[in-house]
């Protein structure tokens, strides 16, 4: 039962994610001759160089990622993204998405990569792709040790807006990379959201205060390493606690309180998964 209901659940998201991209290309960008970055973005300038349908570009570019793709992936994610890519072209032929700021660029840009962000993002919840461009820097990635996903994004994104620069104008080029701004950061947070874990690791002569009161005030799970001073070689407890970015705040004034010059290293996690993550209760 529950395998048919997640189904049904993915299907869903997706499906909400394809009518909010095509709101953000169809309501917002295409009335300004304004692009996204990546596949998208190569379909929407395509479109315009050539005069041909954008739901066929997107088509006919994305698909051939998927097909690469589907051994790296699995079958089941190329066949949930394949359908969500029709379901996009279809959604930008056939539905009549109002042009909300036709006069504004700067509402376009902003708004057209809000909604595009928020396809993006609610497709990949749904456990699929609205755009190829991961899935090709992914394969490139994995056969250069050179680049890594996030360079070979990078850098096509730089080459797509160079090429908007050229073949559109500096300004609706200008536009276009806030456009992916604001894909990029409402992509970010969908994922994410507020609760972005953040590793925090405190090293101070107080450790086992600093830890109670991060215990005690924060209902947090704190994790102690044995360390040893540098310079003065003594034993010395390490703490590591991984909290939500809003308590990033919090654990650095707990330990400034207990110890003014306790050393403290605060860095993002790209992903964290098993032990407990939520707040422990201590009643």
């Amino acid at each position: 039962m529950k395998r048919p209901l997640k189904e049904l659940t993915n299907a869903v998201t997706i499906l909400l994610g394809v009518f909010s991209a095509g709101m953000g290309l169809k309501g917002f960008l295409l009335s300004s001759h304004f692009i996204d970055g990546g596949v998208t973005g190569i379909s929407m300038l395509l479109a315009q160089v050539l005069k041909l349908p954008l739901p066929l570009l997107l088509l006919v570019i994305n698909l051939p990622f998927i097909a690469l793709g589907y051994r790296q992936l699995g079958g089941a994610f190329a066949i949930r993204s394949g359908c969500a890519i029709v379901g996009l072209s279809t959604c930008l032929a056939l539905v009549p998405f109002p042009d909300v700021t036709p006069d504004d660029k700067l509402l376009s840009a902003v708004f057209g990569g809000f909604f595009i962000g928020a396809g993006i993002g609610l497709a990949m919840r749904g456990g699929a792709v609205l755009d190829g461009t991961e899935i090709a820097a992914l394969l490139i990635s994995k056969r250069s040790s050179l680049f890594r996903v996030g360079d070979v994004i990078l850098g096509l994104n730089i080459v797509i807006f160079l090429a908007a620069a050229f073949v559109l104008g500096v300004e609706p080029a200008l536009y276009s990379i806030l456009t992916y701004v604001s894909a990029s950061k409402t992509l970010d947070f969908l994922l994410h959201g507020i609760e972005e874990y953040t590793a925090i690791t405190i090293v101070s002569a107080r450790s086992d205060a600093i830890r109670q009161s991060i215990i005690g005030q924060l209902n947090r799970g704190v994790t102690i390493y044995k360390g040893k001073g540098g310079m003065t070689g003594l034993d010395q407890d390490i703490l590591f606690c991984v909290v939500t970015r809003l308590e990033i705040g919090k654990v650095k004034a707990i330990a400034r309180d207990v110890d003014e010059s306790a050393f403290i290293i605060v860095y993002p996690l790209a992903d964290v998964e098993g032990g407990v993550l939520k707040r422990t209760s201590l009643h």
